[in-house]
């Protein structure tokens, strides 16, 4: 008989998961993922004051699908966006979301109000967190007449009680903690940096390399699935091109969040045995 101990046996399982995870997909795949949308000007361009490219065009350009978490009070009649910051072209969100469906991408869940939620919880209570990931569900469910089955919380933070909630509800967290595989974990692009006229803190030598970078420290991991989360934002868009060329170079293949995690995970959680050492695991 051969005697196993206890953490001999959670590496070999953490290992067999692992394993699971990559025979699970042998495609080269990405999750195109945008936040904080939906912004007209961004998905659909402008002429003035400066022509841009719209980036639904763009993803069409690159035969690319991609999933765009929004936040429901962009959702309402007659809005189209933040007056101080962004641009007004004609169209609301409601007709944008209804581009970005239209083009067959993905619409999913970031909250209502885009709040912190740790710091929404501590002043509001449990409960108004969890109604503000539902009434964002809501307001995309009266877009797209399909009920979202993620949620990216704003700049990841989610309380655990509330995110056990969510998940008893059937929702799907997306996240950016080393608790789950990297082929579950978002790669932070950091964009958000390259926004605005003078963007100090911008990745160098520029954005598409930073993201590539973060790919290629993956890729020597053995891992060839990832989900990039970007922002709805004009700078983004027109970095986008050059970074869809390389990957395709790549044999990368850009698919909605919901055809990636079918075809990738989830990979059912490791057995948790009991801790007795020199348990006889083996025979």
């Amino acid at each position: 008989m051969i005697k196993i101990s206890f953490s001999h046996s959670i590496v070999v399982l953490t290992l067999l998961s692992l394993a699971a995870l990559s025979a699970a997909c042998q495609e080269r795949l990405i999750a195109l993922t945008f936040d904080d949308g939906p912004r007209p000007y961004v998905l659909l361009g402008t002429k003035t004051p400066r022509l841009a490219p719209g980036l639904l065009d763009v993803l069409d350009q690159n035969n690319a699908k991609g999933t765009f978490f929004v936040t429901g009070w962009r959702l309402t009649p007659k809005s189209w966006g933040e007056p101080r910051s962004e641009t007004n072209i004609g169209v609301t969100c409601i007709e944008a979301a209804r581009q970005v469906l239209k083009r067959g991408h993905e619409i999913e869940d970031h909250t209502f109000s885009h709040l912190e939620l740790r710091t929404a919880e501590k002043k509001r209570g449990e409960e108004w967190v969890l109604n503000d990931v539902e009434r964002g569900a809501q307001a995309i469910q009266a877009v797209s007449g399909v009920h979202p089955k993620y949620v990216r919380p704003p700049d990841w933070v989610l309380p655990a009680d509330v995110r056990r909630d969510l998940q008893r509800r059937g929702y799907r967290i997306l996240t950016i903690s080393d608790e789950n595989p990297l082929a579950l974990r978002d790669v932070n692009s950091l964009d958000y940096l390259c926004a605005g006229a003078h963007p100090a803190k911008c990745p160098r030598p520029s954005l598409a390399d930073s993201v590539l970078k973060q790919i290629d420290q993956r890729e020597k991991k053995g891992v060839y699935t990832h989900i990039l989360a970007f922002h709805e934002l004009s700078t983004t868009t027109a970095m986008l091109p050059q970074l869809l060329e390389k990957l395709k170079a790549r044999g990368y293949r850009f698919v909605t969040l919901d055809v990636y995690m079918k075809l990738v995970g989830p990979v059912p959680p490791p057995v948790h045995a009991k801790k007795k050492t020199g348990s006889r695991l083996a025979a």
